[in-house]
């Protein structure tokens, strides 16, 4: 389907889980959260019926997100369900890679074969200090391992506080380089304020071209990052949801002060 300034909107982000086993400062208060219930979050077969009817408005591309979806018990069922959805031609997953090297393999054997690894430093006390909790070894051993096993593209998502001429981003770019590994740097957003700016490597951060709706944990349409409206699947029908979200988009975001970075996926 297209919205009213005539972007194709074909691109579904699903968040999994609000919980994540990292503490980022840029995407979550330092005293924790106030998590979705566990009886209010989506069940796989609820996340995979609004992907079947989000491929009959067209949609084709799916990407599993969180807090970290990893977390999430059973997702390497759900993505094995997804690969069942015909009409997703491009399903993807973000993780904070800490937990990688365990689900490399099955999530593989499942059928994803496209990840993007959070990674914003190379230096191991940055790194502690960004995760607050994090241990950088794991995730640089989790992406061995994900390459081992075959994906393909491995993609590396590094948040900057400006560009990627930073010396720890300009790090991360030389760690892909040397690894056949693609990095995207993320400029730091504000949801609060409105702050966000393009990708550099990617297609986020364009308001041009934005192509995606995304999914809430306990099944609220966000058409827009950076816009407190949201469509709720249970209550509206996952028809009309999809539909109000595309129509509803927005021409550019302007602020969020009802969601968080945790909690509809980045």
């Amino acid at each position: 389907m297209f919205d009213q300034f005539n972007r194709r909107i074909n691109y579904l982000r699903i968040s999994v889980t609000d919980r994540c086993n990292l503490r980022c400062t840029y995407c979550m208060p330092e005293e924790g959260i106030v998590q979705i219930p566990h009886n209010q979050v989506l069940t796989f077969e609820e996340i995979v019926e609004i992907a079947r009817i989000a491929v009959q408005h067209g949609f084709d591309k799916v990407r599993i997100t969180g807090g970290e979806p990893l977390v999430r018990k059973g997702i390497v069922d759900l993505v094995r369900m997804l690969k069942t959805v015909e009409g997703i031609t491009d399903l993807g997953l973000t993780t904070n890679g800490t937990l990688l090297k365990q689900f490399a393999q099955p999530l593989y054997d499942a059928g994803l074969k496209r990840i993007n690894v959070s990674l914003d430093t190379l230096d191991p006390q940055k790194y502690k200090a960004i995760t607050r909790v994090g241990t950088l070894s794991d995730v640089l051993e989790g992406l061995e391992e994900a390459k081992k096993v075959g994906f393909n593209p491995i993609k590396l998502n590094c948040v900057v506080e400006n560009n990627s001429n930073e010396p720890d981003a300009q790090a991360v770019k030389a760690f892909a380089n040397s690894n056949g590994f693609i990095a995207r740097f993320i400029p730091k957003m504000n949801l609060d304020d409105g702050v966000f700016g393009v990708v550099e490597g990617g297609e986020g951060g364009n308001c041009s071209t934005c192509n995606r709706l995304r999914l809430t944990a306990d099944g609220i349409l966000k058409p827009c990052l950076f816009s407190d409206k949201g469509y709720n699947v249970r209550e509206l029908g996952i028809q009309q949801a999809i539909e109000m979200a595309i129509k509803n988009k927005p021409a550019c975001g302007v602020a969020n002060r009802s969601g968080e970075f945790y909690n509809i996926g980045g």
